[in-house]
Parts: C-alpha cells; structure tokens; sequence
C-alpha cells in the first residue's frame, strides 16, 4: 500500500483550495469509517490535579505560574468520577495531570487498582513523564494507556518550548516505544502553530505518528496562556513569516486528516482544543475529518477553571451530565453514533479495507497538484 510521501504532506499542508481541502477532508472521512467505523468514542476525561514542576514556555501549568489556584482532588472525588463515567456510559476514564510529584507512584497504583477492581472501565493515564519503574508499576495495576504528547518532534523546537530537567532525561518519543513494550496502548501528539514551527515540521509530525505506530494521535492549536513567556511575548522563535505554520482551525483539520490517513487505525480525538478555537463546531468538524474519540470533562467544576493550560477552554461551566448530552446531540447530528465499551485500538472489523484505503490514496496521489 503506498503512502502518502513527504512532499505530498507538505502539498496538502499548503493547500488552501476549498474544493481540493474538500477531497482531503473526503477521503480522510472514507478512511475512517472504513478502519474504525461510525462509532465515536466517550472518553471521561479527570483533571486530577493541576500542580507541576516544569516550566513549559506556553502552559499555564508551569511552576513559575503564581497567579494559578492549584489544587488535587481526593481519592473520593476521582472515584466519583469513574462512578459518573460509568453512569453515563463511558468505556474509558482518563486521569490526566501536570507533572505532580506528589501523585506517588504508590498512590497512583492504589487509583488504578480500585477504579478497575470497581469498574469496568478502561483506564488512560495522562500524567507526564515519569520513570521507566512507575510506567511498568502503573501498568501491572491495570492501566490500559498511557498519553504523552511529544507537541513537535522537532527537538530543538521543543526543547526552546519544553525546558528538559537534566540532559539525560529521555525525549518523548524514545518513551512511547517503552510503553508499547510495557504493553500500554501509546497515544502521542502535537500541537499545531508554535512560533517557530514550519510546514515541514508539521509534516515531519505526520511522519512521525506513522513511524511511531501510534495507537492514540491528539492533535490540537496552540494556544499559549498569557502568564508564560510565550503567551507574554518574552519570547519569540525566530522563523520566516512565509515558513511559519497557523495556530488555526483550518491547519489543525488538515492535521487530523493527514494523520487519519496516514494512521488508518489509531484513535484519533476531536480536541477541546480545537472546541475552544470554533465553539460552535470545532469537535463536530473534526469528526467530519477523520476524528472518533471526543473527552467529555468529568472534573468537578470547582476545579475545572483552574487546569489553566491554556486560557478560555470549552465547557468549563457545564456539570458532567450537561456535557454528555451536549456531545451526544453533536455526535448524532452528523449522523455518527456513541461507541459502546473500551474502544481500544483495531477492534473494527475491516471489510474491504485495503481497497478502500487504496482507493481513498490513489485519488489523493492522483490528484493532488489540481487546482
């Protein structure tokens, strides 16, 4: 099966033709619905706590953030939670955080352990980088997936935005290969817009999720918090104005399209991210372009204002059950359906995938210099 190249990525990065957009957006639908199907995936998303230790250039998370109200939830809160998530339907809770050390690796275990003791619910950690001994710790307790978006696989962009604590800890993406090994399914990620960033790093990120095999891809805008050098204007990337790529919708449903395609099976979500750029219809633009996972908040809403990674996100005022009707009505109105059960990655059963897949590419590789 051919691929789509480099320079193809780069092309449709480029492009700003509605009608060819149009066929990409087409095709990537296509590819989804022939790989993971019409089902969208509720993932119940827990904001666990939002303290950190580093000083990442562009969240509000950061260490150095004093204006931030910080707080973790109790144990009792989190399992109120998955009792909703379960309530409500959901396959998955995701328990995400800043890089919290006070989120032991012990205490960590003890959650996982009575969420899938009491539960039926498959469990997405999302809590940063952590050792190789906490990883295969949290794995033996039941965890089923682990996040760590690597936010541009340019290192020497992320490491102006992401400072790294000693310079032998590990890059992201020679993490996500261990989690994969420890038998997590491995979500990875970017964001799209950072000052600094080009086309062909954009493309090189799509380069990247089919490399890695990822089996969870989260794409999302940058939006930097105004109490962060970049989100302050203390610090600005040099770049060339014509090289830069946007931190607009457009760019990011390219993104989702090219990483459909070019991971036909991975879990793909429509981002609150991309919801809070287009309120009106950034989640259900991204499941017409090759999306099948949206995260539904379960935080407390006392809490959820202060996970300030980033400033005026979606659907911080809606209780839990609010929110599961919201999604479920955007869901149904352009004709899709709420998954059932975990939804882990290759469960779809693939009929007539490969012509499918092949025929969706060929137009694409066919087409593509057409105006």
């Amino acid at each position: 099966m051919t691929a789509l190249s480099k320079d193809e990525i780069l092309h449709w990065l480029r492009e700003d033709n509605p009608a060819r957009l149009a066929e990409l957006f087409r095709q990537a639908d296509a590819v989804r619905r022939a790989h993971v199907g019409d089902a969208v995936h509720l993932r119940g998303l827990v904001e666990v706590s939002n303290h950190c230790v580093r000083q990442c250039m562009y969240c509000g998370l950061r260490a150095a953030n004093r204006t931030l109200t910080r707080y973790r939830m109790s144990d009792e809160e989190i399992r109120n939670c998955a009792r909703m998530a379960v309530l409500l339907g959901y396959g998955t809770v995701v328990l995400q955080a800043g890089e919290d050390a006070a989120l032991t690796s012990e205490w960590v275990a003890e959650t996982i352990h009575w969420i899938k003791q009491n539960t039926a619910l498959a469990v997405t950690l999302s809590l940063g980088e952590r050792t190789p001994e906490e990883l295969r710790q949290w794995r033996n307790a039941g965890a089923d997936r682990y996040l760590l978006r690597f936010e541009t696989s340019d290192a020497s962009l992320f490491d102006a935005i992401h400072p790294r604590r000693t310079s032998s800890d590990p890059r992201r993406t020679e993490t996500l290969p261990l989690l994969k090994k420890f038998g997590y399914e491995a979500g990875g990620g970017v964001m799209v817009g950072i000052p600094g960033q080009s086309y062909e790093s954009l493309a090189n990120d799509v380069l990247a999720f089919r490399n890695l095999d990822l089996d969870m891809i989260g794409i999302g805008p940058y939006i930097a918090h105004p109490a962060t050098p970049l989100g302050n204007g203390t610090l600005r990337p040099e770049i060339a104005e014509n090289e830069q790529a946007p931190a607009s919708k457009e760019m990011v449903y390219k993104m989702v399209a090219l990483a459909r395609i070019a991971c036909p099976d991975a879990n793909i979500p429509a981002t609150t991210a991309l919801a809070t750029l287009n309120r009106t219809d950034g989640r259900r633009q991204g499941l017409r372009v090759g999306a099948n996972v949206v995260m539904p908040n379960l935080t407390p809403r006392e809490y959820r204002s202060h996970y300030q990674i980033y400033p005026g996100k979606a659907c911080v005022e809606e209780t839990a059950e609010e929110c599961n009707r919201c999604l479920n009505g955007q869901i149904h109105s352009i004709g899709r359906v709420a998954g059932s059960g975990a939804g882990g990655r290759g469960i779809f059963p693939l009929q007539a995938v490969n012509s499918l897949h092949q025929s969706a590419l060929v137009q694409l590789h066919g087409g593509q210099h057409e105006r």
